[in-house]
């Protein structure tokens, strides 16, 4: 009776200290993802928010802008 009563005790030892690690274990951010453009240029991808839109068309940087207008 007592090594069932210890083995009890040993596997709510185990339980409590498994639980209390996933409450101080920090949960993973939410991503925010973005969209991805093509170069009219070169046909490179990148995000939106570091590209250059010009009439319409996305450029990855002054160059290809200034190349695509020629």
């Amino acid at each position: 009776m007592s090594r069932l009563f210890l083995l009890f005790a040993i596997a709510a030892v185990v339980y409590l200290l498994i639980k209390s690690y996933r409450k101080n274990v920090p949960q993973q951010d939410q991503t925010v993802t973005e969209d991805m453009v093509r170069c009219a240029h070169c046909g490179v991808h990148l995000p939106k928010s570091e590209s250059i839109l010009v009439g319409g068309h996305f450029f990855c940087g002054a160059e290809h802008r200034d190349a695509y207008r020629k």
